[in-house]
This record gives structure tokens, sequence and C-alpha cells, in this order.
């Protein structure tokens, strides 16, 4: 695929955005106040993280990415705002003086994750309410629609969201949460993992039973299709014609952190080109496979992904 085709796909990404923090350093001994380890940070990074990681994997293509969403009026806030400006991200943010930006800090020391410290809260009812007015806006001029899911209370007006993307018959692509899924009812795509599934449809015993469960899944949902990621056992596409697996490249696994968000970014730019869909999770899951093998919520390039 050139890049002239993926730069005239416009993707409008909408959900839980966060600010993903790393404090690097050594650990070379235990403190003596409990029995943890004193790490020495001596960098620091911060990256997009939930729905803004989605916006950024989808800009790293090449494809035109717009990012709503509702963050604080704080520090936090305003460095997603700069980072996704410095990213080629066109911002859509709806700024909360009563909201606390959802920040996820990652104490590292030599390549191990040490602990993760999560602060956030929920937006008010009413800057939702603003929000969602600006959505039916950025329709008008968007191809695919992203619905981000993290549980943080950005998408509370999800039903209204596809209804209004059905309307202008936009494909709506949902990264779920959670076990209710009535909510993401006439979306064109959902792409849960495996744990999250089994969340939602109980275990299966085999694989026919596992078809058997995501197709009626699919089905009760009103989806056109269900997209399953299964780590190393690649991708399954449910659809009323039946399923598709796409076998995972195999490549060491580093960090699956973000994966699901460069799955579902890569997969949204590549059928805002107006490719069928096959082709397109045969694509996302090229992609997620080079990006399980870089640290934490890392993105992928065109590059990476169309070069030789």
């Amino acid at each position: 695929m050139d890049k002239s085709t993926l730069s005239r796909a416009r993707v409008l990404v909408t959900g839980d955005a966060m600010l993903d923090r790393y404090w690097f350093g050594d650990a070379e001994r235990i403190s003596p106040e409990a029995p943890v380890p004193v790490v020495r940070v001596n960098r620091t990074e911060e990256r997009l993280g939930g729905a803004a990681n989605v916006a950024l994997n989808i800009a790293g293509v090449g494809a035109a990415s717009t990012l709503l969403s509702v963050v604080g009026d704080d520090e936090p806030g305003r460095t997603i705002d700069k980072l996704l400006r410095e990213s080629g991200i066109r911002p859509e943010l709806q700024f909360d003086p009563g909201h606390a930006t959802t920040v996820k800090l990652r104490v590292v020391a030599r390549q191990q994750q040490m602990v993760r410290c999560d602060f956030e809260t929920w937006p008010a009812e009413e800057v939702l309410l603003k929000h969602l007015g600006a959505f039916g806006r950025l329709l008008d001029e968007t191809d695919v629609l992203v619905l981000s899911d993290y549980g943080k209370g950005g998408l509370s007006h999800i039903t209204k969201m596809i209804e209004a993307a059905r309307a202008r018959k936009i494909p709506i692509l949902v990264d779920p949460k959670g076990d209710d899924y009535a909510r993401y009812a006439g979306a064109t795509v959902i792409t849960p993992n495996r744990s999250e599934l089994r969340e939602v449809v109980g275990r299966w015993r085999d694989e026919a039973d596992l078809t058997e469960r995501a197709q009626n899944l699919r089905t009760s949902l009103g989806l056109e299709h269900l997209l399953l990621t299964r780590s190393e056992e690649g991708m399954t596409l449910y659809s009323a014609s039946g399923q598709i697996t796409v076998p995972a490249q195999a490549r060491e696994v580093f960090d699956v952190s973000g994966a699901g968000d460069t799955v579902i970014a890569v997969l949204a730019a590549t059928l805002a080109t107006g490719v069928p869909i096959e082709e397109a999770v045969a694509v996302a899951n090229k992609a997620g496979g080079i990006v399980v093998g870089k640290l934490g919520t890392a993105t992928v390039s065109y590059d990476e992904l169309f070069g030789n």
C-alpha cells in the first residue's frame, strides 16, 4: 500500500486518553525501610496512552488521525495535547477543570517493570455532553471511527455515538472493556482478546465451542465482524460467512502492553483506504507482531509495516 493512499484515509478516535509516564533507572539494593528494591531513576519518558496511543499508531502509518477525548485542565492534560500536536495528530480535547487526567506511571529497572501507579478520575457529565456535540461535527469528515474503551468513563454516550456513525454509514471499530458488550450493539467490528471474550461468553471447551460462542455474540449484538486477537495463535475474524484465522508472526515477545491499540489502529487505517476487511486483518496482525517486540506502549511505522 502506497503512502499517498494512506494519507487520504481519515480516522477519528474517541475514548479514554491517558498519559503513560516511564521512570527508568537501576535497582542495585534493597530498601532498609521495606523488602523492596530501591530504583535510582536516571531517565524519564512521557508517551501517549489509551485512546491517544491508538491515534498515535494511526498517524504512525501515515493516515490522518484525529483524537476526541476529555482530559483534565492540568499538566498531564496539556502534555497530552502537546504530544498529539508534535505527532501530527489533530487534537479535539475537552479540558475539564474538575477532572484529573488519567496517568499511568511505570517504574522500570534493567528493562523490567517494577511497579505501576495509576492516577484517574471520571469526567463530568456536562463535559461529556459537550464532547458529544463535537463528535457529531467531526463525523462529517471521517472515513472510519474507532471507539477506544478503557473503562474510564469517556464513552458514557457510546450508544448515541454508534447510532450517529451508523446513520452516516461510517465503519465503527470498538476496542471493548468489561462484560457489558450490549453497549457496543450495532458496531461494525469489535476486537476483544481471549481473556476479554472469555469474560463475556465464558470458557470454551474447544475450537468448535469457541466459534459457536463468538458467532452467537456477534449475531446477538448485530455486528458485522468480531476479531479475536489470540496472542501466539494469531487472530480469528468471525463473520456471517464463517471465520478466518491468521497465524501469528513468529518473533520474540518483549512487551504486550499497547498491542491491542496497534491492532485496532492499523485495522482502522487500512479499512479507511477501502480494502476488504480480510486484507486489513492481515496487515493489523503483522503490526501486532512488530509492536510486541518493543518496550511499553509503542507504535509501528509505515516502513516497518510495508517496507521490504
